[in-house]
């Protein structure tokens, strides 16, 4: 609740890349959210269900969260948005969650996602003026929404950004890779050859026979 009586409402969506990872990340925003009274509401795609608006921002109850944890990518949807990158989609994605009463948001991505987020957040009382100076929202909305609160989860499978130990989808993609690493020794062994496979830009060698105790990542 807020310090006014009124119900936290909550927007949450995925952007960039799918990793693993990522419907476990709703899930628990979700319930935990709701278990402490506030409402969240999935938005679709990514920044641009936010720009979109109407059925691609909806509310979510405990259940719909159900049953995804063994679900791969996101169930909710991702998309590289670029609309939100020029200030005209911000200002349409602001519109979109006044109407609904959010002013929170959290958002799963990579290092695009959060900076595209963290922009946003430093435009949101510009974005209000233009909002309410054109008529699009009244001038009571823009006061009872001031501040953008923002949250935002690391999903990425390069594990590349500084502040978190593991990025969400990393630890599968590595056990991937390693799996896969694994299989191909077989070949390299039968053949006394080394291979070189590319992984999102790392390099690994196969070792050779002789050297199957060993990994290079």
């Amino acid at each position: 609740m807020t310090h006014d009586g009124a119900t936290l409402r909550i927007g949450i969506l995925t952007s960039g890349g799918d990793a693993q990872g990522m419907n476990a990340a709703v899930r628990a925003v979700v319930r935990t959210a709701i278990s402490r009274g506030a409402e969240v509401f999935a938005i679709y795609e990514g920044y641009q269900g936010m720009i979109d608006g109407g059925d691609r921002i909806r509310r979510f109850s405990w259940e719909d969260v159900g049953s995804i944890l063994n679900k791969g990518g996101t169930t909710i949807g991702t998309f590289r948005s670029m609309e939100f990158r020029e200030r005209a989609g911000r200002l349409k994605a602001a519109k979109n969650l006044l109407l609904q009463g959010i002013d929170r948001i959290v958002v799963i991505g990579g290092d695009g996602s959060l900076s595209g987020l963290d922009l946003f957040k430093q435009e949101w009382s510009g974005l209000l003026e233009e909002l309410v100076a054109t008529g699009e929202i009244n001038a009571s909305i823009a006061a009872d929404h001031p501040a953008l609160m923002i949250a935002g989860l690391v999903g990425s499978i390069d594990n590349d950004l500084v502040g978190t130990d593991m990025t969400i989808g990393a630890d599968s993609a590595l056990h991937r890779i390693v799996n896969a690493i694994d299989d191909l020794a077989s070949t390299a062994a039968s053949h006394q050859r080394s291979f070189v496979v590319e992984v999102m830009g790392l390099a690994l060698r196969l070792p050779r026979p002789h050297e199957r105790h060993r990994r290079w990542l």
